[in-house]
């Protein structure tokens, strides 16, 4: 019972790290916020996050991350997106488990590189994926894609960024997803809706589609930035703005060209900061030892 316990709280913090958070109520409150969408991504997301983490138990990867989900996150995303954009048959649900098994090990590769690499696993093989099932097998497009939603023209848009991280367009899976954060961490809460109001303002001064800032698409990767670089010093804030202006504009290339960006943009900017950080640091560094 113990161990089942155990294994169960492995799980709910597997879907809590998608958002960085080491929390088994922050991963209740994803799948609550998940499942109210849509059964089968919420069915789609329990299984991933489910061979993921036996994968690497399986494989013998590192028993404190296994146990953190670290290898739960990326397959559960993998494991949503597919249901997302696909309807629910027998390819698609053998692509979440095989999803879900690759992204674990290709999370494992990062992991021992010791390279941050956030939900780049996830974006690499549902990348592979979708080609597959649009190109070789032909699987139909989902009824979420398909469907128009009715969006109020209100600041609700900045939780809907927060539901969009796990393909949620509700602004209850948003108010979800943000309590679930906020149980874990006030503060990476907190920055990750400024952050996402503060996308979606900007998106409007460069007259992006109403519909897309309204339904929080071009907010969901902001909201990943200011999590990562969320603190309580003021430079904090700066890096923060940095990251999700940089999400930003890999967002509106990828969509002129047509690209499905996923999380993407929130990686490429993340990516560039992190290393604006470790230059600046070795640059002053340097400069001390110079002057010492």
């Amino acid at each position: 019972m113990e161990k089942q316990l155990s294994f169960s709280i492995t799980l709910l913090k597997g879907v809590g790290q998608i958002m960085l958070q080491e929390s088994a109520y922050t991963g209740l409150l994803f799948f609550v916020g998940i499942f109210y969408g849509s059964l089968h991504m919420g069915f789609a997301a329990l299984l991933a996050v489910f061979i993921g983490t036996i994968t690497a138990k399986l494989l013998g990867f590192n028993e404190t991350e296994t146990a953190q989900g670290i290898y739960g996150f990326s397959p559960a995303l993998v494991g949503v997106a597919l249901l997302f954009y696909f309807e629910s048959n027998l390819f698609v649900w053998l692509a979440v488990i095989i999803g879900s098994v690759l992204a674990a090990v290709v999370q494992h590769w990062f992991s021992v590189k010791k390279i941050p690499v956030f939900t780049f696993p996830f974006i690499l093989v549902t990348w592979i994926l979708i080609y597959i099932l649009n190109n070789n097998i032909g699987v139909s497009a989902s009824e979420y894609l398909k469907s128009d939603a009715v969006l109020s023209q209100d600041f609700a848009f900045a939780l809907r960024g927060y539901g969009q991280v796990i393909f949620q367009g509700s602004t209850f899976a948003g108010a979800a997803f943000f309590i679930g954060v906020f149980v874990s961490s006030p503060i990476r809460a907190l920055y990750g809706l400024v952050a996402a109001l503060i996308a979606g303002i900007l998106a409007g001064l460069y007259h992006a589609p109403t519909d897309s800032i309204m339904s929080g698409l071009l907010s969901y990767n902001a909201v990943l930035c200011a999590i990562v670089f969320a603190g309580n010093k003021a430079i904090d804030g700066v890096w923060t703005f940095v990251a999700v202006a940089l999400s930003l504009v890999v967002s509106f290339v990828m969509n002129t060209y047509n690209f499905i960006p996923l999380t993407f943009p929130f990686v490429v900017g993340t990516w560039i900061v992190l290393v604006l950080q470790k230059s600046i640091k070795t640059f002053f560094l340097n400069q001390r030892e110079i002057i010492n």
